[in-house]
């Protein structure tokens, strides 16, 4: 599974959610790749991203998983996750 995070650099919860995932970094081994919607627009597009932050947990085909729109404290992220 991977973790794809849809943010923008001037989105104050995309930053606050990206402090979440460092302090949880111990305990998250899913691959997270971030997105800044601003420069893929093309894969913000793809995914159908509305808001930010948004994250979507695909399987490795690219198969949609679930997403979640908004911050998620760590413990609701590690659930999400299923960590």
């Amino acid at each position: 599974m991977k973790l794809l995070k849809f943010y923008a650099e001037w989105c104050q919860p995309c930053k606050m959610q990206s402090q979440i995932i460092q302090r949880a970094g111990d305990k998250i081994k899913t691959e997270i790749e971030d997105v800044d919607i601003d420069n893929n627009l093309m894969m913000a597009q793809e995914y159908k991203i509305r808001s930010v932050p948004t994250m979507v947990l695909i399987e490795r085909d690219g198969t949609e998983v679930k997403r979640h729109v908004g911050v998620l404290n760590e413990a609701q992220l590690v659930e999400f996750l299923g960590e």
